[in-house]
């Protein structure tokens, strides 16, 4: 039940803490392509609370962020809606099932699960870079009916379950099974995870595991480090930030396993 929690109010250094970590989240995600949840859910987590609640109010702040690029992509005409509602729509249910087992699984198991997470991603991005200059991708017909529901699905369950947009898993997806170009896939992406964000968002609300001011503050901190980040993104060579992606989510992973052994100690 949406109980006080949702508005749980911050001290002056977290408040602090949650700008600079919402700001730290934007700059990655738009240099590096990746989800802001894989770097929110590890701060909340760092400021003590539980799992469920940091993968509750990364949704909300990755709606700020979600919408704000999908307004930017729709006046420059490049939002296709109906592709949006085709794989948004499993997508939320996806979200909500996501959300479900969230709230069902110990807190320690839910950290072991995102920590495994971070490992795959690192993967991901590297399979989407290699299906955006290869012609395997043209190769193989699908069912475009099961493309939609196994590609809107997968982004949901991962929305719902983490915290996190999806993006990762949805972009070489739909470029492998919908045959979408890269640029088509990444906007058509960012839409679905307003829908998927929203369904995760509003379950979590309800549940009472949301914290509404942190997640706003990450989300605006979020909006100035991703206009920082896609300035700066251009003038890099790409191994560097090939790098700097591997290492970080490395180290990220690494932290998240350690604080999965600290709740499992203390459950």
């Amino acid at each position: 039940m949406i109980n006080n929690k949702i508005f749980a109010i911050m001290s002056t250094a977290e408040l602090i803490v949650l700008a600079t970590g919402g700001l730290v989240s934007g700059i990655m995600a738009g240099l590096l392509g990746i989800g802001g949840g894989v770097i929110l859910v590890p701060i909340l987590v760092t400021l003590s609370y539980t799992p469920i609640q940091a993968t509750a109010t990364s949704n909300l702040a990755i709606i700020i962020t979600s919408v704000s690029g999908s307004i930017q992509n729709w006046r420059m005409g490049y939002l296709d809606w109906k592709r949006v509602i085709y794989l948004g729509i499993p997508a939320a249910i996806f979200a909500q099932l996501g959300v479900y087992l969230a709230t069902k699984s110990p807190p320690y198991i839910l950290l072991i699960l995102f920590g495994i997470l971070l490992l795959i991603n690192i993967y991901l991005v590297q399979w989407r870079n290699r299906l955006k200059t290869s012609d395997r991708a043209t190769q193989t017909t699908f069912n475009p009916f099961i493309a939609k529901i196994t590609t809107g699905g997968a982004g949901g369950l991962l929305a719902g379950l983490f915290g996190v947009g999806g993006g990762v898993i949805m972009v070489p997806l739909q470029m492998l099974l919908l045959k979408e170009e890269i640029k088509l896939a990444i906007q058509t992406s960012l839409g679905v995870i307003v829908i998927t964000a929203i369904s995760a968002t509003v379950r979590q609300a309800y549940e009472g595991n949301l914290l509404l001011m942190q997640g706003i503050v990450l989300g605006c901190g979020g909006l100035i480090g991703a206009q920082i980040s896609t300035r700066a993104l251009p003038k890099l060579p790409d191994r560097v930030v090939s790098v700097i992606f591997r290492s970080f989510l490395g180290i990220l992973s690494l932290y998240i396993f350690y604080r999965a052994w600290l709740s499992y100690q203390g459950s």
